[in-house]
């Protein structure tokens, strides 16, 4: 018998789309202190990271208690905005098709995100594949991304180890949390950060698109 394989997910930027939202949000949120908000280019740097670590790459010269008060307000524009209907997630073309592939294959499948709780089981509900997975890691459990801790219960869950594990996200903060944990690494060209960033991170495969990345979850 071969030994079981886990292939985790980075939810942001390598399942969904979810830029649109999280940079309105962002937006609300300084509006709402008073404060410029910044571009969004540089809020599509912080995609992955816990919500107060964010706020502390976001605004580095403020004290711990703006950044936990920011973060606070973030979580409750981005609310607001799912109760006025306004938040999409949108799957990237293709992933639900290989997260079915996989799963038939044998694989096993896993999260690992700067989402909450309840905003990754609700997007993953929304797309009908919660079911897929055998692990979900969020912020609310573990220490921001690029930490391993995430990447260490989800081994634990799934019962694999590293050297059979796979930790495919689209940021640095992945790629650096997934080689911290002793798995291979592949970075998506699709998502957030540009790949000649996840090159210097060290991924060991670069992929941009999601039949490359099948193929390179097969090597």
């Amino acid at each position: 018998m071969t030994a079981p394989r886990l292939a985790l997910f980075d939810c942001d930027g390598t399942l969904v789309d979810s830029q649109a939202n999280i940079c309105l949000a962002m937006e609300h949120a300084f509006d709402e202190a008073g404060m410029s908000p910044p571009p969004r280019h540089q809020t599509r740097r912080i995609v992955g990271l816990s919500l107060v670590e964010a706020m502390r790459q976001l605004l580095p010269e403020a004290d711990d208690s703006l950044h936990r008060d920011m973060a606070e307000r973030y979580k409750q524009a981005f609310f607001t905005l799912r109760g006025n209907g306004l938040v999409d997630e949108p799957l990237y073309d293709g992933i639900a098709g290989l997260l079915s592939e996989l799963d038939e294959g044998g694989w096993l499948l896993g999260v690992a995100t700067g989402k909450s709780d309840r905003g990754l089981e609700r997007c993953l509900d929304t797309h009908g594949i919660r079911g897929l997975f055998v692990t979900l890691q969020t912020a609310d459990r573990h220490p921001s991304k690029p930490h391993p801790s995430m990447v260490w219960q989800a081994l634990v869950d799934a019962g694999v180890e590293a050297s059979d594990a796979a930790m495919i996200g689209d940021t640095v903060y992945d790629i650096h949390m997934g080689k911290a944990a002793g798995c291979r690494t592949i970075g998506v060209g699709w998502g957030y950060h540009p790949l000649d960033e996840l090159h210097e991170a060290g991924a060991d495969i670069l992929v941009e698109t999601v039949e490359e990345l099948k193929a390179a979850l097969e090597q």
